[in-house]
């Protein structure tokens, strides 16, 4: 009887643990701007930001900066626009208390062969050379940036850490994680946000994460006075430099043609931004 009670208690307090698991997970759930979708978010931002400031210093002093002042110039001036385009959003959303969290830093590292840009928690950005060829343009870049600086107002990243902690390390904290498992929780970082493949493994986003900041994106770019059609020719160039793919369902990037369809389909939703801004 009195291991049919130890087994009782057990068995309840398994119960209440998954209770209070389960409560602690809906309260750390905050929405994506715009798409409203709620995501996990279990790292407090003080710390996150904390974290990113310290890795990207660990990234530049791996990286060489661009020496090219034109080209450095243009990606810090597109994306400042971007940056005060989504400040402006923020205020305009009811989250002015969020503009904190940022402070942009643009910077242009020299490497031909990485095809990518990311944007850490905090407004730390990377854009490297190997995109540019892609890009052509400030407005080329502008939908990069976008969609990068849409990553962050989204909190992907958090949302992809959360996840990575919850399966990777058991839900521990990531102040926790730090002290006890140090390079495992900052490889977790850095691909949770998608840094490049010079420091590290490039995890990519999901499709669903990708989708939301390709419209994010398309808002902010034509708040930023730059055409939002022009993700279109932009996205045709990246397909046609890719000479073979797998099938949608086993990638976890919509496929190019899936992705232009809904990037079609949200500029009805970001061109009068983009009117209002050349007025």
């Amino acid at each position: 009887m009195a291991a049919f009670n130890m087994i009782q208690c057990k068995l309840i307090g398994f119960r209440v643990l998954a209770v209070i698991f389960m409560v602690l997970i809906v309260s750390a759930c905050a929405e994506v701007p715009i798409t409203h979708r709620e995501g996990l978010h279990l790292v407090p931002d003080a710390e996150l930001v904390s974290m990113s400031f310290q890795q990207y210093q660990a990234v530049l002093e791996k990286s060489q900066l661009s020496t090219d002042a034109r080209q450095t110039a243009m990606v810090r001036r597109v994306g400042m626009r971007i940056a005060s385009a989504a400040e402006t959003f923020l205020k305009e959303s009811g989250a002015p208390g969020a503009i904190a969290n940022y402070h942009w830093e643009f910077n242009l590292v020299h490497d031909d062969k990485t095809v990518n840009a990311w944007v850490m928690p905090g407004g730390k950005a990377v854009v490297y050379t190997g995109i540019l060829k892609y890009t052509r343009d400030e407005t080329g870049l502008a939908v990069v940036l976008g969609h990068e600086v849409g990553h962050a107002l989204a909190d992907h990243g958090n949302e992809r850490l959360s996840q990575s902690l919850l399966t990777q390390l058991g839900g521990m904290a990531l102040a926790v994680a730090l002290q006890s498992q140090p390079q495992q929780t900052q490889a977790l970082f850095m691909q949770a946000f998608g840094v490049g493949s010079s420091v590290g493994f490039l995890l990519p986003y999901s499709r669903l994460h990708e989708s939301e900041a390709d419209r994010i994106g398309l808002t902010l770019m034509a708040r930023a006075g730059y055409d939002p059609r022009e993700a279109i020719p932009f996205w045709q160039r990246m397909q046609a430099q890719e000479q073979s793919r797998p099938p949608e369902f086993l990638s976890t990037h919509p496929a190019p043609e899936t992705r232009i369809r809904d990037i079609q389909a949200h500029l009805a939703e970001a061109l009068p931004y983009y009117q209002k801004a050349i007025r």
